[in-house]
């Protein structure tokens, strides 16, 4: 298991007073509320562990977070577009049959049939449920992460068996 989940990423400063603005996958997650410390990777791929100072909404359901030693924007910068990990060791495991979103990524997807769908580059949060997002070369689907189309998550295999959404004409 990967020591660090991604859990949404950075948007942009906000106000002059050293805050961000967090993206998260999942808005429905506590995982920022678990946490003391984050994790940013910088565009560049350089791991900066910081403190949070504080946490707090933001609109259109975003987060704003303020780290500590940062008090102006101009701290802030650097960060636009990193993403933002927590430590695995940080929270509560998932209960039977949930799953860290972060742990479906890289998973190769099969149909029920055995037919090869790509592999979990992403998780979209775009409506009720998040979607996972299946690529194979230039081709790419999004398929909701609901009982109805994921039949099997088998972490230890590296696999998820999905049934792909079917658009009939």
């Amino acid at each position: 298991m990967k020591p660090l989940l991604q859990i949404g990423y950075i948007a942009r400063a906000h106000g002059l007073r050293g805050e961000l603005v967090l993206k998260t996958f999942d808005p429905a997650s506590t995982a920022i509320n678990e946490v003391d410390v984050l994790v940013l990777v910088t565009r560049d791929g350089k791991e900066h562990t910081l403190t949070l100072e504080s946490v707090a909404e933001a609109p259109g359901g975003d987060i704003r977070v303020r780290f500590e030693g940062m008090t102006r924007r101009e701290d802030c910068e650097p960060f636009k577009a990193s993403g933002v990990f927590v430590r695995r060791e940080d929270l509560e495991p998932p209960a039977e049959g949930e799953f860290f979103h972060g742990d479906l990524v890289g998973l190769e997807a099969f149909t029920p049939e055995g037919q090869r769908l790509g592999v979990v580059e992403e998780m979209w949060s775009s409506g009720p449920v998040p979607n996972l997002v299946i690529r194979d070369g230039k081709e790419e689907q999004m398929v909701p992460f609901a009982e109805d189309f994921v039949k099997q998550v088998d972490l230890a295999g590296k696999r998820v068996i999905v049934v792909p959404l079917s658009f009939d004409e």
